[in-house]
């Protein structure tokens, strides 16, 4: 049917590897190589940095690390070889360094048991997953391949990002491979996709993109590979959040079977047969719930942790991370506690128990009665600061029994609150992670109630009591408290800040935009003089393009205060 026209068999391996763990990366790419091998993939692909794990920070910077990766990188070409996979092209990323110690987000080519090519990187971003300055730029060199008469370019992440220079490895391309480390953000894959359909077209070449997955510090990677041909048409699609081997068939008929340069390549002819149905789009709460259970699930499998705790208040906040955590871990390596103090209602009581009896997780109640009494018969304590030594009290249960039993202290405080400063430093803001520091309350809500309607989808228990969704949020640090006494409708409260913190707008903007100006005013002060305290928090999973700590941080010490003039 296809006579003598060019076919390529690619694979895209969407993998999830460690950061600083060589040996077991190295283990990972031999078999997912062999998987790609089976298939009888001529070109297997992963993604950047996919060696050393990514990003890896200062690691780049340590000699001995550079030396260890040069090291294992020799011996994995030679692995894949004795394991049959010799005749496949491999491309992936790893570390490589100048002749000066120079560190370079480089990527190689491995075929017949040797490294056969290396290509740095043009271009680096500098918005937290690199500093620009500390790594070094190599010109303007590229990397082309020819295998079976298919003109291949190589390009890593940033590369494709980049508008202000010609591209000069697209040139006479049937095909560019772009080896990716590209964190999940909301709506990226919408992005992803519309900058590969813009290139694919500009270039005039298919496109393939492959990304990692999995969890690292702050960041999770949802893969999100993907193939467009030459005219922006999607091929092909992996899922998010999953890792995933995505092959097909590319056909190449107007391949001239001349390479413009570079290594050499045979491969077998063979009539085209893979041709794989894009995966299926999630929706925003899945996609986000997803990157949550990922970011969790990560962070403590490969930092070693066999549990963790968390407080259990009856809250919508404390109600989604338990039910992030036993999604992410399994019941049994979740435990909750209650701490209720003389202001916590019998209904928030209830509420604990009763999502812990949905989500199966081990319960414990520890009043703080007894603590808080003693505390104030020696301190004499009002107002605020009676307040916050409540929450300093359920801080110190949640550590001692973390050290204790060898739980990872789990917070559960929301971006909302982080914003603004409703967080009690050495109080609620304790713990080692915080799986919602990223989501705005109001998200917080969708997420639980979407997380409810797939269990009951599904014919299974909704893990979250709807009273826990439904009732007025407060922290119950004194009598009848509710957010909502000092603070505007949450629904008010995230549109503001996602103007103010994601879209840097200034107090005129805003006030321009319909914002009232006393409102505006009085939360952004908030804002500005939280800063030491979000300094002070747990990592926690970025889903936004503005997370705090890692894509938005102030000095702590300034006085440029955001104002509005009054006409």
């Amino acid at each position: 049917m296809w006579g003598l026209v060019p076919v390529l068999r690619l694979a895209l391996a969407q993998v999830n590897p460690t950061v600083g763990d060589l040996l077991g990366n190295a283990a990972l790419i031999r078999e997912w190589v062999s998987r790609a091998a089976a298939t009888g993939a001529d070109v297997v692909c992963f993604p950047e940095m996919v060696l050393t794990g990514y990003p890896i920070e200062d690691l780049a910077l340590r000699p001995s690390f550079q030396s260890a990766a040069r090291e294992v990188l020799a011996q994995l070409a030679q692995e894949i070889a004795r394991d049959g996979s010799a005749h496949v092209v491999i491309i992936m990323g790893t570390l490589d360094t100048t002749s000066t110690g120079q560190p370079l987000n480089s990527a190689v080519v491995i075929q017949g048991g040797e490294v056969q090519a290396t290509y740095a990187k043009h271009h680096l971003p500098n918005y937290g997953v690199f500093d620009e300055f500390r790594y070094f730029r190599r010109g303007t060199e590229t990397l082309t391949l020819n295998v079976g008469g298919i003109n291949v370019g190589v390009a890593i992440c940033e590369d494709l990002w980049q508008d202000s220079e010609p591209q000069a490895w697209a040139d006479d391309l049937n095909l560019l491979l772009v080896l990716n480390g590209s964190p999940y953000e909301r709506a990226k894959d919408d992005v992803r996709l519309d900058l590969c359909q813009r290139r694919s077209q500009e270039f005039g070449c298919t496109l393939a993109y492959v990304n990692m997955v999995g969890g690292q510090d702050e960041l999770v990677f949802d893969g999100d590979s993907l193939v467009v041909d030459a005219d922006g048409t999607l091929l092909a699609r992996a899922p998010q959040f999953q890792e995933h081997l995505l092959c097909m068939d590319l056909i190449f008929a107007d391949a001239e079977n001349s390479p413009s340069g570079g290594l050499q390549f045979e491969v077998p002819p063979r009539s085209p047969s893979l041709f794989p149905d894009p995966a299926q789009a999630l929706t925003d709460n899945e996609e986000v719930y997803s990157a949550l259970v990922v970011g969790l699930r990560d962070y403590v499998n490969k930092n070693g942790f066999a549990s963790v705790i968390l407080g259990l208040s009856g809250g919508i906040d404390s109600a989604l991370v338990a039910a992030i955590a036993c999604d992410a871990l399994g019941p049994d390596r979740v435990f909750g506690v209650s701490m209720p103090s003389a202001y916590s209602s019998p209904h928030s009581r209830d509420d604990a128990a009763d999502l812990a009896r949905r989500c199966d997780l081990h319960f414990r109640t520890i009043p703080l009665a007894p603590f808080f009494d003693t505390f104030m018969a020696e301190l004499t304590l009002s107002g605020l600061a009676e307040e916050n030594l409540q929450a300093r009290l359920r801080g110190i249960t949640l550590m001692a029994l973390s050290n204790a039993e060898g739980h990872l202290v789990l917070t559960t405080g929301n971006k909302s609150e982080l914003a603004v400063g409703y967080s009690t430093i050495y109080g609620d803001a304790v713990g080692g992670f915080a799986p919602i520091k990223d989501v705005p309350k109001t998200l917080v809500w969708d997420l639980a109630r979407w997380r409810n309607q797939v269990a009951v989808d599904r014919g299974e228990t909704p893990p979250i009591p709807t009273s826990s969704i439904d009732k007025p949020p407060s922290a119950e640090l004194r009598p009848d408290q509710l957010d909502s006494d000092s603070l505007p409708d949450y629904e008010v409260l995230d549109a503001l800040l996602d103007s103010y913190v994601e879209g840097d707008r200034g107090a005129q903007e805003l006030v321009t935009a319909g914002f009232d100006r006393d409102l505006v005013e009085h939360v952004l002060r908030l804002v500005d003089a939280a800063e030491y305290k979000r300094r002070q928090y747990p990592p926690g999973t970025k889903v936004t393009a503005k997370a705090f700590g890692r894509d938005r941080r102030l000095p702590i010490t300034n006085r440029w205060r955001e104002h509005h003039s009054r006409d």
